[in-house]
């Protein structure tokens, strides 16, 4: 397995950042296939908030002994330099528990309206172990009130990751379904997983909780 990005769920690269404000996002998704949980944060720099400093971690296990060789844990930091509300530039530096070290350039585009959030995040990077590869990551949410302390939420992420533009060693699909009740978020859950160059496939069901600070 290459290089991964896991924002489990993000792990929710650019949803709960929108804003750019403090913040620290906890997600734990868990079925019969695997666990995964994840952390994320955002807090800015300086007082215009265009500079700021993103951190995700994140630990996936499988439960059946044959897919243990897909247990990872990542931690990824990234300064983001935010030129308006819908685009933002900087560096990371990526440590995967399989991939090792290495180093990203990531621009983010982001459009939002009052119920939808939709992020594209490009990157190319570079480690010993593969050289240069690039990165796409796409997310969408979207949310519906219920009543005044109940909402609908349905949210959506998808990677790929390519060695040399044209030999594929990662990509999933990832969707949550279900409800926000007075900052908690939980539902249905959905991961579906390749690797390596035979899109070898995982596919995992289970239910999500999420909090945000």
């Amino acid at each position: 397995m290459k290089k991964v990005l896991f924002l489990i769920t993000i792990v929710n690269l650019g949803f709960t950042g929108l804003s750019q404000a403090q913040f620290t996002q906890v997600e734990l998704f868990s079925g019969l296939q695997k666990t995964d949980i994840s952390l994320y944060s955002s807090y800015p720099l300086i007082e215009n908030q265009k500079l700021s400093l993103n951190t995700l971690a994140f630990f996936q296990k499988f439960s059946e002994s044959e897919n243990q060789a897909f247990n990872e844990t990542g931690l990824q930091p990234t300064v983001f330099w935010n030129f308006n509300s819908h685009f933002a530039l900087g560096p990371s530096l990526y440590y995967n528990s399989i991939a090792g070290y290495s180093q990203r350039l990531s621009a983010k585009f982001q459009y939002q309206k009052s119920r939808l959030v939709l992020v594209l995040i490009p990157s190319l990077a570079y480690s010993k172990q593969s050289s240069a590869y690039a990165e796409a990551f796409a997310q969408f949410q979207y949310q519906k009130p219920l009543n005044k302390k109940i909402s609908l939420w349905l949210n959506g992420q998808l990677l790929s990751v390519w060695n040399d533009l044209n030999n594929h060693a990662r990509s999933f699909q990832q969707w949550r379904a279900g409800l926000s009740i007075k900052g908690h978020q939980f539902g249905l859950g959905l991961d579906w997983d390749h690797y390596g160059p035979l899109f070898i496939e995982r596919q995992s069901y289970g239910l999500y909780y999420r909090k945000t600070f």
